[in-house]
């Protein structure tokens, strides 16, 4: 049996509750980041393959037990090559060059602006440099993301590049049923949006949230941050996002008050009621990916190379943010569905699928599709699993949606070596509060983080 260790948050197989998941950051502080190593776990898993998560750390001195326990290391990556992530691909590059066993990158990129000027990476060059090349001592090749960064390592000398796009929507192989099933949006479609606090804050899309809001009631906003969840369901104000309070996922926004955002710990359970949907649009990638693989109909909204690059080599419908920010109205949902033509996307599918797997061939990797059963035993497990449903904003002050809530409390007190006395003396007078007074969630929630005190704040790990 070959074993492979993925770089991922968690297992696909894995179900936490939405507490532990935030708490443990499985999604990496990016939901979307679960959705393509989701897909790489169920590529290569077959009979004769155990595919495992490691969590995600670059642990430098795992590095002999790697090369003892595993036969590859296969690292699915995103905008790998960017500056706030240097550190990060600093410490991968310390731990693959004490591997002896082969090491596959799928899908990096870089990541700059929607010009491609790549300047703003060059500082950079020199980590970018010892990556690639620690990788190619190891590999065949190295997968990236699309044409701007497949440029960008090649002006840098390196000539083993390959584009193989993002294992995301291989997630079913060489199938992407993606068709219109109606004729045109109306003000009663129920439509998704998604959107990062940079696209909200700095690019305009707050003004096509706001826009869309008005005229689409039955409108979700599906957000991917860590912090989103957070603010959802604890109403944590402590990350520098919640400075962004035109982003849906805050408090103080009117779609929050509706109901009418969720954030997805699972890619299962985000990608199965994305299917209810007519239309997802937004400057989200993955947002816009989920919706894909669910048939549904998605444009996305460039905002920057990550994004751009993919949509160009999926044909996915595209337009840019800058753009369709100057005037609002031209980012319509029925506009943009209007204009949405999938033909590229679905039928240069099967091509771009056989370029992934060829790229997994040459560097030694079996997969479901071609040698195991098309991912039904993967599937199959999947469906036996009780996943948590999405995360969505906490305006409920019913006993339940609290005791579900301190339940998790009360099971820190023995880990944070807390006063157990004092603890449960102020979340049982929080628990009568509720039951008594229904008091607004900020309140209970301030309340408890002011008797737990830092460590309990490092577990649900706010960190102030």
């Amino acid at each position: 049996m070959k074993r492979i260790l993925i770089r991922s948050g968690k297992s696909p197989y894995d179900v936490v509750t939405v507490e532990e998941a935030l708490h443990r950051d499985v999604i990496a502080t990016n939901s979307g980041n679960l959705i393509f190593s989701d897909a790489a776990h169920k590529i290569l898993e077959t009979p004769d393959t155990e595919v495992v998560s490691n969590g995600m750390p670059s642990d430098v001195s795992a590095a002999a037990r790697i090369n003892e326990e595993y036969d590859a290391f296969v690292v699915p990556l995103a905008n790998a090559f960017r500056p706030s992530f240097e550190s990060a691909l600093k410490r991968m590059t310390r731990l693959i060059s004490k591997l002896r066993i082969p090491v596959v990158v799928l899908g990096v990129g870089a990541q700059t602006g929607v010009s491609y000027n790549p300047e703003r990476l060059k500082r950079m060059e020199p980590t970018v440099r010892e990556f690639c090349a620690a990788v190619l001592e190891r590999s065949a090749s190295i997968g990236v993301r699309g044409e701007f960064t497949e440029q960008y390592l090649r002006d840098m000398g390196f000539t083993d590049v390959e584009v193989i796009g993002c294992p995301s929507l291989f997630m079913h192989g060489d199938r992407l049923p993606v068709h219109k099933t109606a004729p045109e949006l109306t003000s009663e479609s129920r439509i998704a949006i998604n959107g990062s606090h940079s696209a909200v804050r700095a690019q305009g899309l707050d003004r096509i949230i706001s826009r869309t809001h008005e005229r689409y009631p039955n409108l979700c906003f599906v957000g991917q941050n860590l912090s989103d969840a957070r603010q959802l369901h604890w109403r944590d104000l402590s990350d520098p996002n919640a400075a962004v309070t035109s982003m849906p996922t805050h408090p103080d926004h009117p779609m929050y008050r509706e109901d009418k955002v969720r954030v997805y710990i699972d890619p299962v359970t985000w990608i199965d009621e994305l299917r209810s949907f007519d239309f997802s649009f937004g400057s989200r990638i993955h947002g816009n990916i989920a919706a894909l693989l669910a048939g549904t109909p998605a444009t996305v909204l460039c905002g920057d190379s990550r994004t751009l690059e993919l949509c160009r080599y999926f044909e996915i419908p595209h337009r840019r943010l800058d753009q369709a920010a100057k005037d609002p109205d031209s980012a319509d949902p029925a506009k943009l569905y209007a204009e949405a033509d999938f033909g590229g996307l679905v039928g240069g599918h099967r091509e771009r699928f056989e370029r992934f797997t060829g790229f997994l061939d040459k560097n030694g990797l079996d997969n479901t599709f071609t040698h195991g059963d098309g991912g039904a035993a993967f599937e199959g497990k999947m469906s036996a699993l009780a996943f948590p449903p999405g995360v969505r904003p906490w305006n409920d002050t019913d006993v339940t949606s609290l005791t579900s809530r301190f339940g998790w409390l009360h099971s820190r007190i023995d880990e944070l070596s807390l006063d157990n006395a004092r603890l449960e003396k102020e979340l049982a007078r929080a628990g009568a509060r509720a039951k008594t007074a229904a008091p607004a969630p900020t309140s209970v929630y301030r309340r408890a983080r002011r008797a737990v005190g830092k460590p309990l704040r490092r577990a649900l790990g706010t960190g102030q």
